[in-house]
């Protein structure tokens, strides 16, 4: 029998961590999560069936993706606020990370509503924990951007970075982006390339920046990518003031060369480099 007090207490969201590739990897909780509440909310409905009738979940399904958050979670809400209990499912491993869904659960807090999280599967982690690299410190930079430029510009700025680099790649930027660490972290910057993790050819790639380019253009990868980078053995790389600096002071190439050289090497408009090589000939008289 339901009671006044009932009608006036909230629902609870669920976010339930699904495999990421093997079945079996699913928790016993989260089944019996997904069995129980009133909605699941999946990045796509349709990649979510298949894992409902393999483990005979018959509840109904909701899209919460980019493309329709902000309209659907205003819905999701009002129906917690009603007193349904929701799941949040992404397509693979544990939502809000490198996926959708944070904007429903910081309005959930913000309305008072119960977050319950149900961990289980990430590539992030299951890449990190078999990659064999030091993990007492690392950072996560999610997906490298798709635009050439951008993504050059980033990995210049975690160039030196001393904590162990995790991106998520896709098969058919891999490449391109290996290419780029040879480029700008150094043809010896150690390299894991794990693939399809939990899945029949799981592999993981380990070597330097220019093997895997060797690699990879040998043998395309497919499926999911989890790129990480260990902190170079080579300590992290002079800044292009010091680079100059040392290079100018030498004497064995001239402004130009020493400018062209930098400017190559870090991947910069030799007319930045050249303003800089002026203002630190000034500053040393």
């Amino acid at each position: 029998m339901t009671t006044m007090q009932d009608k006036e207490t909230t629902g609870t969201l669920y976010v339930v961590a699904t495999p990421i590739g093997n079945l079996e990897d699913i928790t016993y909780r989260a089944v019996r999560i997904l069995s129980e509440v009133d909605l699941v909310a999946a990045e796509d409905t349709r990649h979510s069936r298949k894992l409902f009738a393999h483990f005979g979940i018959q509840k109904p399904l909701v899209s919460y993706h980019d493309h329709n958050e902000q309209k659907r979670q205003e819905e999701l809400v009002k129906r917690l606020q009603a007193g349904e209990n929701l799941a949040l499912i992404s397509d693979a491993g544990t939502p809000c990370i490198a996926d959708p869904g944070y904007r429903l659960i910081a309005s959930c807090h913000a309305a008072g509503i119960t977050v319950v999280p149900i961990p289980g599967p990430s590539a992030l982690i299951t890449a990190l924990s078999a990659a064999g690299v030091s993990t007492e410190r690392f950072a996560f930079e999610g997906y490298l951007p798709q635009k050439a430029k951008a993504r050059a510009d980033l990995l210049r700025k975690l160039n030196g970075e001393q904590r162990t680099l995790v991106f998520y790649e896709t098969p058919h930027r891999l490449a391109a982006t290996l290419a780029d660490l040879v480029e700008i972290m150094g043809a010896e910057q150690p390299v894991v390339v794990a693939r399809e993790l939990t899945k029949m050819y799981e592999e993981f790639f380990r070597g330097t920046a220019a093997e895997a380019v060797a690699r990879f253009a040998r043998e395309p990868a497919r499926g999911e990518l989890v790129l990480v980078l260990p902190p170079s053995t080579q300590g992290p790389q002079m800044n292009v003031r010091d680079a100059l600096r040392k290079l100018l002071n030498e004497g064995d190439l001239s402004r130009r060369e020493a400018v062209k050289l930098i400017a190559r090497e870090y991947g910069l408009p030799s007319s930045d480099v050249y303003r800089e090589s002026l203002s630190l000939t000034e500053e040393e008289g």
